[in-house]
């Protein structure tokens, strides 16, 4: 299938590994121009050689917390690539705590990190986006948004916020032709995921091998996800096939979600 993806400019924030990463990748072999972000150079650096050889990359060094950051990186990338077509907002989690361990501090590090580099970013492109009439949206959340998990707080508030912002963007610029949509992912292998296993199997006393046989026990799949998985469903969002979807939080986490809706 022709996802009518070529020499489309998408930006990928937090994908020198993981799920952003497998989001860039996937990108790049749909034919799109591929500008990513993160902290660590030399992470940066090995991810762009990568993406490389499926198609044309950038990167550039960027904290999604900081806005000089963002507006320095949606520069670099417009100067280089031209208007950005495609965002996928992304950053990684905050604090595994509970509610009665967190300081203001890590509630407003939370905010500046999960929430406010979704609206900046997405503040930075919807200008040109609407201006070409087309543009596509898409915030990588958590499982958290829909079913709160007790040692992600922050997360699990944050989250089902970003949830709230996808359905107020969608209906805001929809008539631009701009389609905005979330998604709430399940457990995949992650760098993420392995520090959530430090965290619980010091509480449980169990193995980390245990942990994740009884993780992949509580998916319907019976598995734990990969990147990769992510990362296609995110190039179908971006796509023209998927030109009549906005608005949706769409659950990729093997049936982990128990929800009806």
């Amino acid at each position: 299938m022709d996802l009518g993806l070529k020499d489309r400019v998408a930006m990928i924030a937090a994908a020198s590994k993981g799920i952003g990463k497998a989001c860039a990748i996937a990108l790049a072999q749909e034919g799109c121009r591929v500008s990513i972000c993160a902290r660590n150079a030399e992470e940066l650096e090995r991810t762009r050689a990568e993406i490389a050889s499926h198609g044309e990359a950038m990167t550039v060094v960027a904290d999604v917390s900081s806005s000089n950051d963002l507006e320095r990186w949606y520069q670099q990338t417009a100067d280089r690539f031209g208007q950005v077509d495609v965002l996928v907002t992304n950053t990684g989690g905050p604090p595994v705590k509970r509610f009665m361990e967190l300081s203001d501090e890590q509630w407003l590090s939370g905010v500046e990190s999960t929430l406010m580099n979704v609206v900046r970013l997405s503040r930075l492109v919807i200008p040109g986006m609407r201006e070409r009439q087309w543009g596509r949206i898409i915030h990588l959340t958590s499982l958290a948004a829909k079913q709160p998990v007790d040692e992600l707080t922050i997360s699990s508030t944050l989250r089902a916020g970003l949830s709230g912002l996808t359905k107020t963007m969608a209906n805001q610029i929809g008539p631009d032709n701009i389609t905005v949509n979330a998604i709430l992912t399940g457990h995949i292998l992650t760098d993420r995921q392995y520090a959530l296993a430090d965290v619980r199997v010091k509480e449980r006393g169990i193995t980390h091998e245990e942990y994740f046989a009884g993780q992949a026990a509580e998916i319907p799949l019976r598995r734990i996800g990969e990147p990769r998985e992510l990362g296609e469903v995110v190039a179908f969002l971006a796509s023209e096939r998927a030109s009549y979807v906005t608005g949706v939080s769409l659950q990729v986490d093997g049936g982990l979600i128990r929800a009806a809706m």
